[in-house]
C-alpha cells in the first residue's frame, strides 16, 4: 500500500482480493468528493456490488439502494437508483478519464449524478468533459482489475467496506 499522505480525503475500498486507496479531487470535484465521503461515513457503500463490469472499459458501482448484496437485494435492479440524497450538479474538468480514475456514472442528465462511480480500466478519453471525475486510484489498482466482468455479472464482486482513511488510520 501507498503511504496516505491526505487522510480525510482518501479511501479505502476493501474488495475481495485486498484494499484499494481513492485519492479524492477535492479541488476538482468538490460536491462530488464530498458526498462520497458522506455515504461511506454512513456504511452506506458497504456490500455494494459492481453491477456494470465491461473489460476494457469500467467497473460500475454505487447504487446504494438497489446494490447491496445483504440487503433486499435484486440484481435486475442494481444500477437504477441512488442514495436518496439529492442528485449533484456536474463539475466537470479538465482532468482526463485515464486508467484508475473515479468518474461519477449518472443518466444523460449531466446534473443526475448521486451515488454510483465507475472505475476506469483503461484510458477512456471519449468521456472527457462528459463525466466528472473526481477520484483517483493510487494504490490496489490490481485489485481492481480481477472484479468480475459482466452487465451485470452472473456472480458479482462487491465492494465489502469503504472508509475515509482519517477514520481508521
Amino acid at each position: 500500500m501507498t503511504a496516505i499522505t491526505d487522510p480525510e480525503n482518501t479511501l479505502i475500498i476493501t474488495l475481495k482480493d485486498g484494499p484499494v486507496q481513492v485519492l479524492l479531487l477535492t479541488g476538482v470535484a468538490p460536491r462530488h468528493a464530498e458526498r462520497m465521503k458522506a455515504l461511506a461515513r454512513a456504511g452506506a457503500y458497504d456490500n455494494v456490488v459492481f453491477h456494470r463490469v465491461i473489460e476494457g472499459f469500467m467497473a460500475q458501482t454505487g447504487d446504494v439502494a438497489h446494490g447491496n448484496a445483504t440487503r433486499d437485494f435484486n440484481l435486475r435492479r442494481a444500477g437504477t437508483g441512488g442514495s436518496g440524497l439529492a442528485d449533484l450538479p456536474a463539475e466537470f474538468s479538465r482532468i482526463p478519464h485515464d486508467r484508475g480514475t473515479l468518474g461519477a456514472a449518472r443518466s444523460s442528465n449531466p446534473d443526475s449524478a448521486n451515488s454510483q462511480f465507475f472505475i476506469n480500466f483503461r484510458d477512456n478519453h471519449f468521456l472527457n468533459g462528459q463525466y466528472t471525475v473526481y477520484g483517483r486510484v493510487i494504490a490496489g489498482m490490481e485489485h481492481v482489475d480481477r472484479i468480475v466482468r459482466g452487465e451485470p455479472p452472473a456472480s458479482p464482486d462487491r465492494m465489502l467496506t469503504v472508509r475515509v482513511a482519517a477514520d481508521v488510520l
